[in-house]
């Protein structure tokens, strides 16, 4: 729902709180463990949303960088990937359903895309869909959770599965992704971390698709095209940046701490790159603040290789 690492796990300690606080009286409720903890989880993160605490857009600050100009301007400015490795043990497994009703399966319910998708809808329909869609409660259960009629749950799942729809990205003619930990998901990753470790261009474009995407929140600049993403990596690697890829994965994908080559060799973390792949294509790439890094395991800065 918050689309962010960080606010998310602010927000589960503010949930376990106040179910501890409040669980001399839960044996009035009618609902079960699960749907009065979802409740409070629920009402807690749509305070977070209608707070306005969200982040605000950052300007271009990449050092001696001159960005050639942007496809257009994003609207989600603040987003944050979610380690794959806090996804383990999540009930139903990789790539299950989470219940009866869901209509999304876990792999697409967190990857960026989805996330993404979602922070542009109001709040109200965020949960909706998420309790509906992704964790598969009835009905008259979201009812109950948010204090609104059964019909106003169903009107407001209604518009969110419209919004979203138009949101995500089109996948006509897109190839699926290889599945994660594949010989061909693995020789994706090689080629593009062997190109994007030596600059070379032609190499990276080659493993593009022609509608590839680039974002990197909280900077709003987003790049969309293969000439406009060409242009963009051509002005990193022309200021004779360089760089070491640290393999991690981020909402289901393949993902990288990236490292800038100081004069001495060492490698200071600039970065988190997040990829989606299509067939045995690159379809996205989303470049994350380095302040992320230690989420995924990962040091500020690596010896000289």
């Amino acid at each position: 729902m918050l689309g962010s690492v960080q606010d998310a796990e602010d927000t589960v300690q503010e949930t376990l709180l106040a179910a501890w606080q409040a669980v001399g009286g839960y044996t009035e409720e009618r609902a079960s463990l699960r749907t009065w903890l979802y409740k409070i989880a629920t009402n807690r993160c749509l305070n977070a949303l209608r707070s306005g605490r969200r982040r605000a857009a950052r300007e271009w600050d990449v050092p001696k960088v001159e960005p050639p100009e942007p496809t257009r301007l994003g609207e989600v400015v603040w987003l944050q990937p979610y380690p794959d490795a806090l996804l383990e043990g999540v009930a139903g497994g990789p790539g299950a359903p989470l219940g009866p009703e869901a209509r999304y399966e876990q792999a697409e319910s967190i990857s960026l895309a989805f996330v993404t998708a979602l922070q542009v809808l109001p709040p109200r329909q965020v949960a909706v869909l998420i309790l509906r869609d992704v964790l598969g409660f009835r009905a008259s259960e979201v009812a109950g959770m948010l204090e609104v009629t059964v019909e106003s749950v169903n009107s407001a799942l209604k518009r969110a599965r419209a919004s979203l729809r138009r949101q995500l990205p089109p996948g006509d003619g897109r190839e699926p992704p290889p599945a994660a930990g594949s010989p061909s998901e693995d020789a994706i990753v090689a080629r593009f971390v062997s190109a994007w470790q030596s600059a070379d261009l032609d190499a990276l474009v080659a493993l593009l698709t022609d509608d590839v995407f680039v974002s990197m929140p909280p900077m709003p600049f987003e790049y969309a095209g293969l000439d406009a993403v060409a242009r963009f990596c051509a002005s990193l690697f022309g200021a004779g940046r360089r760089f070491d890829l640290v393999p991690t994965r981020a909402n289901g994908q393949p993902a990288f701490g990236a490292y800038l080559r100081a004069p001495d060799g060492i490698g200071h973390g600039i970065g988190l790159y997040v990829l989606t792949l299509s067939g045995d294509r690159i379809c996205a790439m989303i470049r994350f603040e380095a302040s992320l890094l230690p989420w995924f395991g990962l040091p500020r800065s690596i010896p000289a290789r």
